[in-house]
């Protein structure tokens, strides 16, 4: 590899996003060009290196040894190029630039979007590019300098991040309106338990929430029926709706069915939980991402209670 000519930042970023999708049609779809297009660049980056990075078994795709070795090298390398442009840009007073952000999906999906309406109209030639994931992967995104924000619900503990609050949120245990548990007056650790559960997936901030509540109720996870794991707020709500038990979600994904009367929250508290704003402590902040957190010490005008900015 020693004198090969270097490779290009487009060629690192398409080298990732095939890295970490391990499918080649997908990650070039995700970056808005063609497949044959993606395959020729990873194919001269592979070329430019002398190695092979991508290997085929079977119908799938998969790093190989070098490959593995080089991909938290070509996210630095990327993560300095922004960072470089970034600075540049911001000398012009946030006329121009970006501002890479990772959300959690309720987050991204039910509390996010008014603020970021509200930052594009204040500065409109600052590009938003938001990615959504569970919360153990935005923590990762903000660690590895693929996000300069990172807004996560879960407990997140790693002391090179710093953590900001920005809004609080209720969690509830609902179930579907015909369900039999649907006109308790009271609900009880034992009530729990007969239940069957609908959950989202290992990692998501919701549910690291909900198995902490247990802990303080006096029983655990592996003591419920868990029926389903699913990877969205929605399917969750969706499922629980047509009857397949029970869960425990955030108001803002339930109330359309709360208010609609397609689902009914049991009597049984769990604690409010904060959402967090996620930064690298040892990175310089950018000017956008102290914009956008200004922005969320005044909530929108049209913003629910329930997601009301944390004081």
């Amino acid at each position: 590899m020693l004198g090969a000519p270097l490779a290009t930042l487009e060629q690192l970023r398409i080298f990732i996003a095939v890295a970490e999708q391990l499918h080649v049609t997908r990650a070039a779809a995700s970056l808005n060009m063609t497949q044959s297009a993606a395959s020729a660049a990873i194919q001269a980056l592979e070329t430019r290196l002398g190695t092979t990075l991508l290997e085929r078994v079977g119908r799938h795709i998969e790093l190989s040894e070098a490959g593995r070795v080089f991909l938290p090298e070509a996210r630095a390398v990327l993560s300095k190029a922004f960072e470089a442009e970034q600075a540049l840009a911001e000398l012009e007073g946030l006329s121009r630039g970006r501002l890479r952000l990772w959300a959690s999906q309720t987050i991204a999906g039910y509390w996010l979007p008014p603020y970021l309406h509200r930052f594009h109209i204040a500065y409109p030639r600052v590009e938003l590019e938001v990615r959504i994931a569970n919360s153990m992967q935005v923590s990762r995104a903000v660690l590895d300098g693929e996000a300069d924000l990172g807004f996560v619900e879960g407990d997140i503990e790693e002391p090179l991040l710093a953590r900001i609050p920005v809004a609080v949120d209720q969690l509830v245990l609902i179930v579907a309106a015909t369900h039999e548990l649907a006109s308790f007056k009271s609900i009880n650790i034992g009530d729990l338990r007969k239940l069957n559960w609908v959950l989202r997936e290992p990692g998501a901030g919701t549910r690291q929430i909900f198995e902490k509540a247990l802990r303080e109720y006096g029983t655990g996870l592996n003591e419920l029926q868990v029926a389903m794991e699913l990877p969205s707020n929605e399917a969750v709500r969706s499922a629980v709706e047509a009857g397949a038990g029970a869960t425990v979600i955030s108001r803002l994904v339930a109330a359309k069915g709360l208010a609609e009367g397609t689902l009914t929250e049991l009597p049984l508290a769990f604690p409010e939980r904060r959402y967090l704003a996620l930064r690298h402590g040892d990175r310089r902040r950018s000017r956008a991402g102290i914009a956008l957190l200004e922005m969320m010490r005044k909530p929108p005008s049209h913003a629910e209670p329930i997601g009301a900015t944390a004081r």
